[in-house]
């Protein structure tokens, strides 16, 4: 049996009482909530279903809504991936914020242009690049811009929880990747990269092949990356087909 989706391990007696009662649609519980979205940056912990209520409050009651906390969850939705937390959340934001920033020669900023929209766009850009596993950009984008690094300033730990991500991804999708490739992808190179992979993956590294190019990182085999053949047999009797065939013959009245 799965997991619930309203289910957090760490997550505060107070919260729990509020998440379960008519409070989480009481606007004085803003704050609790935002304060709660803070302690999870900092205690590297995660609460989804709380923090939706967070977002809800805030469609409820535009004049409550804070930048920083919005943006937090959005961070944090990412360090969960691949599962489906970021669109939930980004489906709970206001139009005028989804929406791409525009250029305007008016003297008035379009309702795009606000802070809080361009920095949801850079965290969907973010977000993408996970979904399309290409981590490396996903990398290289976080590093080409300061707005990144302020974006994930207040998430305790977030490079190293996205590496480890993008290496459950990997250990349920290869058996075997070029060193220099699994570098890109997490980001890091010598002695680091090695004490990532072998103390924190618990994966090995065979130097002795990969034509000079560093070798290949082994990953155990495990329920998702062992290759299954499946044979498929029809238990079809072909008197079943009888009527079928029939009918075929038939003339039409």
């Amino acid at each position: 049996m799965g997991i619930a989706f309203d289910y957090a391990p760490d997550r505060p007696e107070h919260i729990d009482t509020i998440l379960n009662g008519l409070d989480r649609y009481n606007p004085e519980t803003t704050t609790v909530f935002q304060d709660y979205v803070t302690q999870q940056c900092e205690d590297r912990t995660y609460d989804c279903y709380a923090n939706l209520a967070l977002l809800k409050l805030y469609q409820f009651n535009p004049h409550l809504t804070r930048d920083e906390p919005t943006t937090n969850i959005l961070v944090k939705a990412l360090t969960v991936f691949p599962s489906p937390d970021f669109s939930l959340c980004l489906h709970l934001l206001p139009p005028h914020i989804l929406s791409p920033a525009l250029s305007t020669s008016s003297s008035l900023p379009a309702a795009g242009d606000a802070p809080l929209s361009e920095a949801v766009q850079k965290l969907t850009t973010l977000n993408t690049l996970l979904s399309q596993a290409n981590y490396k950009g996903f990398w290289t984008t976080l590093d080409s811009d300061d707005l990144y690094a302020d974006l994930i300033a207040d998430v305790s730990g977030f490079e190293e929880l996205m590496r480890v991500r993008i290496a459950v991804t990997v250990g349920q999708s290869c058996r075997e990747v070029e060193r220099r490739v699994l570098e890109g992808w997490l980001s890091l190179t010598g002695s680091d990269f090695e004490r990532f992979v072998l103390d924190i993956c618990g994966w090995g590294i065979d130097n002795t092949v990969g034509g000079g190019k560093g070798g290949v990182v082994v990953v155990p085999v495990n329920k998702e990356n062992e290759a299954k053949g499946t044979v498929v047999r029809e238990n079809v009797q072909f008197d079943q087909f009888s009527r079928i065939i029939k009918r075929a013959y038939e003339q039409p009245a």
